[in-house]
């Protein structure tokens, strides 16, 4: 295959492409799923396999996407479907890469939603919105603001304007190129860290002042404890390890494609060895050491450890942090309403510009469309992919393509082009993709840990979800098997996800017509989201298939 010269377009700087990088990876889930999933699998029982999995999961699999997309962009390729398909002899590589191109736009369509709250929940900091409003109010307000029935601020359908208006401000600064996105994560990254910094801050001198007669016992540094106090039981836990790599993939954002896409607009020669442990580290900064200083802390603070325990979940950052922060008074409440809601939209724009990367770029090399035309034609395929999880949001749209876009496909993608790049590529040659134009001295443990432990740590983790045990008890579980009785699968396995196993199960014990009739649209919606994640990921093969055609008869 005959190498052609680098693209016009490329990086500016190498802090602009670490930040974007780090953008990338640096998104909703630090802020808002990190702490959650620490809280619900025993604090500090999961930082270690967390950090384990983050050496022998995210830095392998941060190597791989890194040299994978410089070594594809070395032949003009800038989307997944050809870069596998410049590694690997078999056709069927470019359509693993599909992978690659699908899953950002499965994952923007609902992404973008949730900054679309974090941009709205910014202008309510800023008007006092939540003043004087109880902790059920709060709660009560964001259950409204999604329903589409009532608006908070006199503008019909409110929670679509600003959907809309946050995916085309998107598509406005990807239409700019790599430029755009650069200058946005040289904004938005800084800005990010000094209000989580601002934020963490306040938490570590929150103490026990913010006790009250109804949560007598609250204390910040409870959490910071709970999250912090190594628990190494944790290590012969398989449900906490499953929730450590499934963190990982989260943050890091490996098994999506946009690394990839990103860095093939390097050079042969420049470095992808420090470039990608700085991005994976300063990510880990932002999660480990602020991401866990603020919701948690903040929280335990003012209602006490126990309540956190028996409430964490995602909507904690929507509908607690503004009740918790009307009690520094009301202009402090609307500096830290500004900082933390400022904090998730700078955190999830960067990481959703990257998500419309692959496609542009598959575009432009493939069809020849420029900048422009790639940006929109994007933002109008995330806009009809996206809208059914505005209007049916409460119909579990939103929680599908979530499961199936955002966590089953990111596994698959990261075990297949593990096996393509260790087993397929072959390790000589991906070593020294990894060594070239290197600045640090990549530990040859790596080679190893590329060749045989990351493969299969993501065949464990994709296995594991596959077949999850009932009430993720392995333990008793494999007892059970070799006993004789069986392999009991949890409702929230692969397998019985795909049967509906979990809503039929709460269906079967509905107590009226009501519940049922609800359980039984779920059911329905459920479907209507999988047709569309299929059609969407038929249509990406179809253009690939055309693509390879084209260049099959160009080249006769």
């Amino acid at each position: 295959m005959e190498k052609i010269t680098l693209p016009k377009e490329a990086w500016g700087s190498r802090l602009g492409l670490i930040l974007a990088m780090a953008g990338n990876a640096v998104g909703l889930g630090n802020f808002l799923r990190f702490p959650v999933q620490a809280v619900q699998n025993g604090g500090g029982a999961f930082i270690i396999p967390y950090l384990v999995c983050f050496l022998l999961l995210g830095i392998p699999l941060l190597f791989i996407e890194w040299s994978s997309g410089r070594y594809g962009g070395k032949f003009g390729n800038h989307s997944t479907p050809f870069i596998l398909d410049t590694m690997g002899k078999r056709a069927a590589w470019k359509y693993i890469g599909v992978f690659g191109i699908f899953t950002n736009i499965g994952v923007v369509a609902y992404y973008t939603y949730i900054e679309s709250w974090s941009f709205s929940y910014v202008l309510h900091a800023l008007i006092g919105t939540f003043e004087s409003l109880s902790q059920a109010e709060v709660a009560q307000f964001f259950d409204r603001y999604i329903s589409l029935g009532s608006s908070t601020l006199g503008i019909p359908l409110e929670p679509l304007f600003f959907y809309v208006l946050v995916l085309f401000l998107n598509v406005y600064i990807l239409s700019k190129g790599l430029g755009g996105i650069e200058k946005v994560a040289k904004i938005g990254m800084p800005l990010l860290i000094l209000f989580g910094i601002i934020l963490a801050v306040t938490a570590y001198r929150l103490g026990d002042s913010g006790r009250s007669a109804e949560f007598p016992q609250a204390n910040a540094w409870d959490g910071f404890n709970f999250l912090w106090t190594p628990q190494f039981d944790s290590l012969l836990n398989p449900k906490v390890w499953l929730a450590a790599a499934g963190q990982i993939f989260f943050t890091l954002s490996v098994g999506m494609g946009t690394i990839q896409c990103y860095a093939a607009y390097l050079d042969s020669k420049d470095d992808i060895a420090l470039n990608a442990v700085s991005a994976g580290f300063m990510n880990e900064f932002v999660e480990v050491v602020l991401g866990s200083a603020i919701v948690i802390p903040i929280a335990a603070g003012y209602l006490g450890i126990d309540w956190v325990l028996e409430n964490a979940g995602f909507g904690m950052a929507f509908q607690t942090m503004p009740f918790l922060f009307q009690q520094w008074g009301e202009f402090f409440a609307a500096i830290a309403g500004v900082s933390w809601f400022g904090l998730l939209f700078f955190a999830g724009i960067t990481s959703s510009l990257a998500m419309g990367t692959p496609w542009m770029g598959f575009m432009k090399d493939e069809f020849g469309w420029g900048k422009k035309k790639g940006a929109y034609s994007f933002g109008l395929m995330a806009l009809v992919m996206g809208l059914p999880t505005v209007l049916f949001y409460q119909q579990g749209v939103f929680e599908e393509y979530d499961y199936w876009a955002g966590t089953v496909s990111l596994v698959v993608f990261a075990l297949l082009e593990s096996i393509l790049f260790a087993w397929v590529f072959g390790m000589n040659k991906g070593w020294n993709e990894i060594t070239t134009g290197a600045d640090i001295k990549v530990p040859q443990v790596y080679r190893f840990i590329i060749k045989y432990i990351t493969p299969l740590l993501l065949l464990l983790v994709f296995l594991g979800a596959l077949i999850t045990p009932e009430d993720n008890d392995w333990a008793t579980t494999i007892q059970s098997l070799f006993s004789g009785q069986g392999w009991n699968l949890d409702p929230n396995s692969i397998i019985e996800k795909l049967a509906h196993s979990d809503l039929k199960m709460q269906l079967a014990a509905s107590q009226s017509q009501e519940e049922s009739r609800i359980l039984e649209e779920k059911i329905r919606y459920a479907n209507f989201a999988r047709i569309q994640l299929a059609c969407l990921f038929m249509l990406i093969c179809l253009l690939v298939y055309y693509a390879n055609y084209k260049r099959k008869t160009k080249v006769q």
